[in-house]
């Protein structure tokens, strides 16, 4: 996630300079063909660029409104993923008999708590399409990695283990009917979010709609060059790529927020937020040992 830091500008013409280079290459063309072939180019009047450069603002909106309603919602989820860990850890914590709370790894609330911590660095390893297990040796036992080693979708057995954990608190006894209800429901919206973020995740954004606006502003500036070489002359060609640079960071910028859980600068940070839940739930069991917040990488956090 992109922090309130001066970005560099490095970064930002490294994202456009293929874009930039093309269009330098368009407008150097048609100074040449001034030169050579002045008489024969066609008058382009400056009104129809202004035309499409209006049709592009328009596309270029809706495109940014619907990319960061899409890293919106990734954000919202994550959110809720916290809140739902927390309230887990809190419920166990004040519903199992104090009979059943001894200290240890052997502990219901121990389990639970390591469990939801490796649940959530789990689910953001899955989402960038990294390996997850490297993370999940550090918080489970290795009967528990054994049992992970066959799913496919290691977060959803996660939650599995979650579930007997709490099946087998209520036959001991150690919650009471009305206890394993509300520990369930907790499940079960930790389930709907990590579904929400699946979603997401898994639903491309229409790859004609960004050729169709990529096509939209190579002619907008064709034509707008054609306009400019006749009257400004040299200065077409600041002019032009000062235009196209306008246009294409907002593009790019559109198309990064349209995926949420990318491994880029632009995109939610799970990492960061599962060690949030990863020091809330260990200062909840006491541990002696609390990781430090995740450090921020220059101008954005994993």
């Amino acid at each position: 996630m992109l922090l309130e830091t001066k970005l560099p500008i490095r970064y930002i013409l490294t994202r456009i300079k293929p874009d930039i280079i093309r269009v330098l290459l368009i407008s150097i063309v048609f100074q040449g063909l001034k030169t050579y072939f002045g008489a024969n180019l066609p008058l382009i009047p400056l009104q129809l660029p202004a035309i499409l450069g209006s049709s592009i603002s328009l596309l270029l909106a809706f495109k940014i409104s619907q990319s960061y309603d899409r890293w919106w919602e990734a954000r919202k989820l994550w959110g809720s993923l916290v809140n739902d860990s927390r309230t887990l850890v809190l419920q166990t914590k004040s519903f199992v008999k104090r009979d059943f709370l001894l200290p240890g790894p052997e502990s219901p609330l121990h389990a639970m708590a390591h469990r939801q911590i490796a649940w959530c660095y789990c689910l953001g390893d899955s989402l960038r399409g990294q390996n997850p297990v490297p993370e999940l040796q550090k918080h489970l036992p290795q009967r528990e990695l054994r049992y992970l080693e066959s799913h496919t979708n290691k977060s959803l057995a996660l939650l599995d283990l979650h579930s007997e954990q709490i099946k087998e608190l209520y036959e001991q006894e150690a919650i009471n009917a009305f206890q394993q209800v509300q520990l369930d429901s907790t499940i079960v919206r930790l389930c709907d979010a990590m579904g929400g973020a699946e979603r997401i995740k898994n639903t491309v954004f229409p790859v004609t709609y960004r050729l169709l606006v990529h096509c939209f502003i190579y002619l907008f500036l064709l034509t707008l060059s054609l306009g400019l070489v006749e009257t400004i002359g040299l200065w077409e060609i600041p002019v032009l790529l000062a235009v196209a640079s306008t246009f294409f960071l907002l593009e790019r910028t559109a198309r990064y927020l349209q995926d949420p859980f990318n491994n880029k600068p632009t995109d939610t940070p799970v990492t960061a937020i599962a060690r949030t839940v990863e020091i809330n739930l260990k200062q909840l069991l006491q541990a002696s040992e609390i990781p430090a917040p995740l450090v921020a990488e220059s101008f954005y956090l994993l």
